[in-house]
């Protein structure tokens, strides 16, 4: 695991702590400033080398006190608590890739042109059900698609209504 953004470095701390150690550790007083000040939903995306997803958790709005809690609580999440796949083991961890996406607050869609799959993620929400799907995703090229994908994901069907709201991302590899 390596990466060179210091919210991508203090994820792949994380994670490796908890996979080889079961250690939780604290943010250290080295990391950005940005990281204690800041509050921001976060998702943490894992990789494999060919590029396939091997794990991705995340909060849409901050549910911790700062960022640095936010993503390592997220990280642990993505590398062992994805229902799609097994927990993460130590043999892996050379052979994932991370990324971290920091969400900006999510704002009402009124039309559907307010939307763009490349720059924004979308949520669908009808009742209790809610899907997420982050934005400038690999072979997601247009808004319906995007929109099914999120509508499938929080198990609405065609004939619900549903709210849509749109959020950016600032996205670190």
């Amino acid at each position: 695991m390596k990466g060179s953004h210091p919210f991508v470095r203090w994820a792949i701390k994380v994670i490796e702590n908890y996979i080889k150690n079961g250690v939780v550790i604290e943010p250290a007083p080295d990391l950005p400033e940005e990281l204690f000040k800041k509050r921001a939903g976060a998702f943490v995306s894992l990789h494999k080398l060919d590029g396939s997803l091997r794990g991705c958790i995340g909060t849409f709005l901050p549910t911790r006190e700062n960022l640095a809690l936010e993503i390592r609580d997220n990280a642990i999440a993505a590398a062992t608590r994805d229902p799609r796949f097994p927990p993460l083991s130590v043999d892996e961890l050379d052979e994932i890739e991370v990324s971290v996406d920091i969400l900006s607050e999510p704002e009402p869609v009124k039309d559907l042109s307010e939307l763009d799959p490349k720059k924004y993620g979308v949520i669908v929400e009808s009742g209790w059900k809610r899907g997420l799907l982050l934005p400038d995703l690999e072979g997601v090229d247009t808004v319906e698609m995007q929109l099914e994908i999120a509508k499938r994901k929080a198990g609405i069907h065609d004939f619900e209504k549903f709210k849509i709201y749109r959020f950016t991302v600032e996205r670190y590899h």
